[in-house]
């Protein structure tokens, strides 16, 4: 005999308030992995479109790609990628080190140091990215 669970409707927003702290690392880390594996096909796609629209002239190549950095919304775009890698890096270096027994007892606490560092570093790379600075 079979049993069935009410698990709530699809629709329940309240039941996000039950995820833990290691719920949510779990899902940002699954999620920030995958923008990572589209961003790795998008930027060889670039790439590759920019060597062809050059016809092989290393000057045209840089030219195609500068004016893709020049393009707001590439810069934005680049920010999001940086918090992206910066989050997923340091989650799974927090993750290894859970995997190896270390702060077992503090993993809460490292997922939010994680989050931390990753809105520091990007906060601190913004000028850079938006001010025009030395890339």
């Amino acid at each position: 005999m079979s049993q069935s669970y009410d698990r709530g409707l699809i629709e329940d927003f309240g039941r996000w308030r039950e995820f833990s702290a290691g719920m949510w690392a779990w899902i940002l880390h699954k999620f920030t992995g995958w923008i990572l594996i589209g961003y790795l096909f998008t930027h060889i796609a670039v790439l590759s479109t920019a060597i062809q629209a050059a016809g092989g002239d290393p000057a045209a190549y840089t030219d195609t790609l500068q004016g893709l950095e020049s393009v707001l919304v590439i810069r934005i775009l680049e920010i999001g990628l940086l918090a992206t890698a910066v989050f997923h890096i340091l989650n799974g270096v927090r993750l290894l080190m859970v995997d190896l027994g270390i702060g077992l007892e503090a993993q809460d606490k490292s997922f939010y140091a994680a989050l931390v560092v990753t809105g520091a570093v990007v906060v601190a790379s913004v000028p850079t990215f938006l001010g025009g600075g030395v890339v």
